[in-house]
């Protein structure tokens, strides 16, 4: 059996891209004293080679593997796959075929965009059905001009002229997942989420009830922010407007600069289901609380590259995590490389062709009860 086929048959036992247009951080400072160092892995292949430019931009955990998923930014042959990550030894272990579409699909007015380097952000697994899972897109600002029919059904989005779409993926046991549904966001108007194509959606969690959590970078007022979505039995019988809700979760709020939400997982202890927020900019773990029974806790952390032969382990200058999975009590975290800054994390010559190709890593962190107490 072929590792497209072993990873298909391992989902079926199993229940953040930085491109180079993105908002740099408003302040570049030392880690903080206070700061948790977080450690990283080098993700490699079986040979040991590094994962060459995937913009990883989500992570989720799958039967006791990761998997993530590549945006629009990334080298040709990473994309429209999904790809399982060992979380010990942050290995390859598999990757898909490449997505396919359904007849369903191949008629929307969005197939051309999604067989053409779509910016897929963020990823979940369904938690009744583990062979399906969902993903979202961002920027869709590289794609030709929808038909006039298809501008005149989609034109009210709330926020971008090409709507954001969530989009269904189904894998089977011939190593083969297919893109079976697509629907595009709508954003009421009052929530004045703003035209920013490029800095949309990045971040998902889904709960075992259907709720599906939305991480906005930012709205009109440059603020992050969290929808939801419903996801039951007849969401995906119609290919119209899916309206967002404003379930009006404890968001951190700034008075300026840029703090956008790029990776969220869910977490439950004891009683509380808690949404664990990666805030890329500021290099912080945001904790919130769903139910709103506790003020949300920002926890800094501090990113540190392995040491290789000639170099010592380093403090990364900018990671950009865009993905989190929980295992367990562990917490895992994975990069999204910032081309316009990946290079500054560069300390020493052994470190340089890894920088350079844009390799992502994968980090670990136990989680604490202090944090949801």
């Amino acid at each position: 059996m072929n590792k497209s086929l072993l990873a298909i048959a391992a989902l079926a036992l199993v229940v953040s891209g930085c491109g180079d247009a993105k908002t740099p951080p408003t302040v570049s400072e030392s880690p903080s004293p206070s700061a948790m160092v977080v450690s990283g892995q080098w993700i490699t292949d079986e040979a040991g080679n590094i994962m060459e430019d995937p913009q990883t931009s989500g992570l989720i955990a799958v039967n006791s593997q990761l998997m993530t998923i590549a945006d629009a930014s990334a080298l040709d042959h990473q994309q429209l796959k999904l790809h399982t990550i060992a979380p010990d030894s942050a290995q390859i272990t598999a990757q898909s075929a490449t997505f396919t579409q359904s007849n369903r699909v191949r008629r929307s007015c969005f197939s051309p965009y999604l067989s053409n380097s779509p910016d897929l952000e963020a990823l979940v697994v369904d938690p009744i059905n583990p062979n399906v899972f969902y993903t979202v897109t961002e920027d869709a600002t590289r794609t030709g001009a929808l038909s006039v029919s298809c501008q005149n059904k989609v034109a009210n989005t709330g926020s971008t002229d090409y709507p954001t779409l969530l989009v269904r993926l189904e894998g089977d046991s011939t190593g083969n997942i297919e893109i079976t549904h697509v629907r595009p966001i709508q954003f009421p108007a009052e929530y004045e989420v703003g035209n920013f194509p490029n800095d949309g959606i990045e971040g998902m969690a889904l709960h075992t009830d259907g709720t599906l959590y939305l991480g906005l970078e930012k709205d009109k007022a440059g603020q992050p922010r969290v929808f939801t979505l419903m996801l039951n039995d007849a969401f995906w019988q119609t290919s119209d407007f899916a309206v967002v809700s404003d379930p009006q979760l404890d968001v951190p709020r700034f008075t300026q600069g840029n703090h956008p939400i790029n990776g969220m997982t869910l977490y439950t202890y004891q009683n509380g289901v808690f949404l664990l927020a990666a805030a890329r900019n500021d290099d912080e773990l945001w904790i919130i609380d769903t139910q709103g029974n506790k003020a949300t806790k920002k926890l800094q952390l501090s990113f540190q590259a392995p040491a290789l032969e000639g170099c010592a382990a380093s403090i990364m200058d900018n990671a950009s995590i865009e993905g989190l999975a929980v295992i367990g009590q562990t917490l895992y975290l994975i990069n999204d490389p910032w081309k316009q800054h990946y290079l500054e994390n560069i300390t020493c010559e052994a470190e340089k062709p890894r920088y350079e190709a844009m390799a992502p890593l994968l980090f670990e962190l136990t989680l604490d009860s202090g944090w949801f107490e």
